[in-house]
């Protein structure tokens, strides 16, 4: 592994776009700078053994030109919200897409400040989870609306709970447990809103 120079060296090791603390992902990318070209399917092994259960390598591939971090400029998310109609979701996510601007507030180490969510959303729609057996995979029983939403990674970045907290604004909507949330996807759009492999052309060339 490369080390950075000076006094204190650090390993180089990016994460692009980190998930915010309290979010599971399925999708998370971090560029390694080595000294020398290795095996991309030995490091995958060797990184797979080393990290702990449930942290795996899905793909790993050498960089062939270009930062990562210039090819990822927006996440999927998948929001679930137990407790809450599909349909009273769907009217709250159009009540927010609707809208130009919704501020929503933002607790941060200098204070409170206000961050307008609303530009940062690029597509936003909702999956009802068939409850017909009676109790989902998590033995519930309640209703749950699942809302799929691609967000630009913006500066400042829009999180999950921000979009949440923007669907409260505009539609008091408040599901009755907190809400899980969990990163499906990263990568550029394309002309539809659409995320692109940010790896595609390292796995062509």
């Amino acid at each position: 592994m490369a080390y950075s120079q000076g006094f204190s060296p650090h390993p180089k090791v990016s994460w692009v776009g980190a998930a915010p603390t309290g979010v599971a992902s399925e999708a998370e990318y971090v560029e390694v700078s080595v000294v020398e070209e290795v095996d991309p399917e030995a490091l995958r092994t060797a990184l797979d053994e080393a990290l702990p259960p449930g942290i795996d390598v899905v793909d790993i591939v050498q960089a062939k030109g270009g930062n990562l971090t210039e090819r990822i400029d927006a996440s999927e998310w998948r929001i679930e919200l137990d407790g809450v109609e599909p349909e009273k979701l769907a009217q709250a996510v159009g009540a927010f897409l609707a809208e130009e601007s919704v501020e929503v507030e933002r607790l941060t180490k200098s204070g409170t400040k206000m961050l307008d969510v609303r530009p940062a959303v690029v597509s936003a729609l909702v999956e009802p989870r068939s409850s017909d057996a009676g109790h989902d995979e998590a033995g519930m029983s309640q209703p749950c609306g699942i809302l799929m939403t691609v967000v630009r990674q913006v500066t400042p970045t829009v999180r999950p709970d921000d979009v949440l907290n923007a669907l409260r604004v505009v539609a008091d909507l408040v599901p009755p447990v907190p809400a899980r949330a969990t990163r499906m996807a990263q990568g550029r759009l394309d002309g539809e809103g659409r995320l692109v492999d940010p790896l595609q052309q390292d796995k062509e060339s």
